[in-house]
């Protein structure tokens, strides 16, 4: 019998990198995620197929429940080793799946193309916690590691509020319908960014007053959510921009890429690749084209709503 599982795509819009010191950050699930589709196999292994949005397979192998049961495999970082890990730690919640089966055959479909930064992990780390019925979160801290926000982004259609507890997941519903979506779009940087690489810039780089920090990304958050204009809206993210610079030790994105655009530039997540919010007053779209920026999704086209 075949069970096919969905999760949401994420964005990220406040709180980068402070959401893992217990910074409060508002993230929107995106319209477009990722499917898993589980059959019955055999010997003892599972055959794997994964599919990027093209309809490509980027990945693509035999993975034995030896090998999962032992969390052994020698190429370090591959995607079969970060996928081993992942179902270990998945078979330390719930042994029953490997103990009681014959083998399986799984597919991934992506909808939205893997370079893009919406998730891949994340959407993979979640519907592979519905399938065997453990929790994501757990999951994701065993395997891969993370704030768990793209996790909640993954489990929820409507934009969501986002911080960790004493290291647990509080995740709040908020709303989010501004008049202004027209006014904003995301643009594509065309490189993916890594997040493990791009964190450990931040844990190098975070200064000690971290508590006034996290309290003013707060402040902005809740002045983001409150915007009633476009001009609050884009001004509350500037801000937020500024503050990240700082920390960072880095030029912002507007800065270094695109230091003459008239409107306002956000970086999603990591710094320096997957996608940024632009907020314009009229259509960017010819402005990002030329620099050779031609993936340009607007607001209503990316996010759920």
């Amino acid at each position: 019998m075949k069970q096919t599982f969905y999760s949401n795509g994420k964005l990220l819009i406040t709180g980068e990198y402070l959401v893992l010191d217990g910074a409060k950050a508002f993230a929107l699930p995106t319209k477009l995620g990722q499917n898993l589709i589980i059959e019955k196999g055999t010997n003892k292994e599972i055959i794997w197929k994964s599919y990027d949005a093209d309809g490509s397979i980027w990945f693509e192998d035999s993975i034995s429940f030896s090998d999962i049961l032992n969390d052994r495999n020698s190429e370090s970082e591959s995607v079969k080793s970060t996928l081993i890990t992942i179902l270990h730690e998945a078979f330390v919640l719930n042994p029953n799946f490997i103990t009681n089966s014959e083998g399986y055959t799984i597919t991934t479909e992506l909808g939205f193309p893997k370079s893009w930064g919406l998730g891949t992990s994340s959407t993979l780390i979640n519907n592979i916690a519905q399938w065997l019925q453990i929790d994501a979160f757990t999951l994701l801290k065993n395997s891969f590691g993370g704030s768990g926000y793209d996790i909640a982004c993954a489990q929820n259609d409507t934009p969501i509020l986002y911080h960790l507890e004493h290291g647990k997941p509080i995740v709040e519903k908020v709303a989010f319908n501004p008049l202004f979506t027209e006014n904003i779009c995301f643009v594509y940087l065309n490189k993916k960014q890594s997040s493990k690489s791009a964190i450990a810039t931040y844990n190098i780089n975070k200064k000690n007053n971290l508590t006034r920090t996290i309290a003013l990304n707060d402040k902005i958050t809740f002045e983001v959510l409150k915007a009633t204009t476009v001009k609050s809206f884009a001004t509350a993210l500037e801000k937020h921009e500024t503050e990240m610079s700082i920390i960072l030790e880095m030029e912002t994105v507007k800065e270094s890429l695109f230091p003459e655009f008239n409107g306002v530039i956000k970086s999603l997540g990591a710094w320096g690749g997957d996608f940024v919010m632009v907020i314009a007053a009229e259509n960017p779209s010819d402005y990002f084209t030329s620099k050779g920026y031609k993936t340009i999704i607007p607001y209503v086209e990316m996010i759920l709503s």
